[in-house]
């Protein structure tokens, strides 16, 4: 890796610059067509099931791919993985205009599309995570990570809106969009010059034990294991309480209009924490993050409980999400700097899969929630939930001993 003297500016690394911009384009073309998808099944059949089905299939890939994701990413050509996944995302997302051109739309084929979006979405982030590393030097990894929150952020706060206008227009146009998008960032993706695998020659071994040694690194490192735990067990508490405040919204007379609006405040103190995370980080040591975070969320989760108006409801949540990328930053930055390089694919696919894993679980426990307890009984649920994690952050030797996000890689 080149010194942090050698490129001051992250914004003057090119590889660093020519990968973003590219995944600026994609994942805004990416959050259009997930706004889209749902309507577009209800516009054709007007069955939630149908939606529920296809939405199931876009997320099926995180409980199984991830873990076979890791060693193949370290295994094979990173550059190339990331390059194939672009390109057969686009392919897929291209089929939905064709058949919506030609009448021939059909449920099974959304479910297909989904899947596979989710699947190569799954093995681009492994491939991302574990090639960002070899793009930008050890100094400046906390703030590439926090571009890529913002990244994602702003996709999210932008690619609702915009998905909802294209479909407005053309049933095929946010579609149309993301298979264009896809193709921007392959041609973006083409232009890096950087060697993005491992120095270190990866062993041949089989792939079901492959993909147990990213879970065995885990266990064995406290630190990375805590950290883990923790995010599976806050992604747990956040993708069910997004179902959880729509249902508080309506429950007090909002509307839709209203309800967009509030998710639209959420979805922007997200962004605005990740347009500070990169220097925000370098206040706080990892320990007073990880612990005060986590009790910064339990002590905010309860005022939801303290207004019927959707506008404060999202304010409380543009809080929320601030949060994120600060946590976010240090966690994802531990991993590339404590993980061996030549399993770092690995291991972050075993994160992956615990982490995202548990998010239909989410869902589906939100509405077992709010089906058995109303929406108040959630946020009281999800609370203790919360309060729970913040006291096993606080009680953990190794985020008490947490080093600076400056260590070394250690040896496995």
């Amino acid at each position: 890796m080149t010194s942090t003297a050698a490129e001051p500016s992250l914004w003057r690394n090119r590889d660093f610059v020519t990968l973003w911009s590219g995944q600026v384009v994609s994942t805004l073309g990416a959050r259009t067509s997930a706004t889209a998808m749902p309507l577009l099944v209800l516009a054709t059949t007007g069955s939630p099931a149908d939606a529920g089905l296809v939405g199931a299939a876009g997320t099926l890939p995180f409980l199984v791919a991830y873990l076979p994701a890791g060693p193949l990413v370290d295994q094979y050509n990173r550059h190339r993985i990331l390059l194939t996944s672009e390109i057969l995302a686009g392919l897929a997302l291209s089929t939905v205009p064709i058949a919506l051109w030609l009448g021939l739309l059909t449920v099974a084929q959304l479910i297909v599309v989904a899947f596979v979006q989710g699947l190569c979405f799954v093995f681009f982030s492994v491939a991302e995570t574990a090639a960002l590393p070899r793009i930008v030097p050890a100094a400046l990894l906390p703030a590439a990570v926090a571009q890529n929150e913002a990244r994602s952020r702003g996709a999210a706060l932008a690619g609702g809106p915009l998905g909802g206008l294209l479909f407005g227009i053309d049933r095929a146009l946010p579609f149309l969009a993301d298979a264009i998008s896809y193709a921007a960032a392959s041609v973006a993706l083409l232009y890096l010059r950087k060697d993005l695998q491992s120095k270190t020659t990866v062993p041949s071994e089989p792939l079901w034990q492959a993909t147990l040694t990213g879970l065995r690194w885990i266990w064995r490192h406290p630190l990375i294991r805590t950290a883990v735990l923790l995010i599976t067990a806050t992604n747990l508490v956040f993708q069910a309480f997004v179902l959880t405040v729509v249902v508080l919204a309506q429950r007090h007379g909002a509307t839709p209009g209203a309800v967009g609006t509030m998710l639209g405040i959420y979805a922007g103190g997200g962004l605005a924490g990740a347009l500070v995370a990169g220097r925000a980080h370098r206040c706080f040591t990892p320990k007073m993050v990880i612990i005060g975070v986590n009790w910064i969320w339990a002590a905010l989760l309860p005022l939801f409980l303290l207004t019927t108006d959707p506008l404060q409801i999202g304010v409380i949540g543009a809080a929320t999400s601030f949060l994120g990328p600060v946590w976010n930053v240090v966690i994802f930055s531990y991993t590339a700097l404590l993980v061996p390089d030549e399993i770092l694919g690995r291991v972050t696919s075993a994160a992956m899969t615990l982490a995202w894993g548990v998010m239909p679980i989410g869902s589906l426990g939100a509405g077992l929630l709010l089906t058995a307890a109303g929406p108040d009984g959630a946020v009281l649920a999800l609370t203790a939930v919360m309060v729970v994690t913040a006291v096993a952050a606080t009680i953990s030797p190794a985020v008490r001993h947490a080093p600076p996000l400056s260590a070394p890689k250690e040896a496995v």
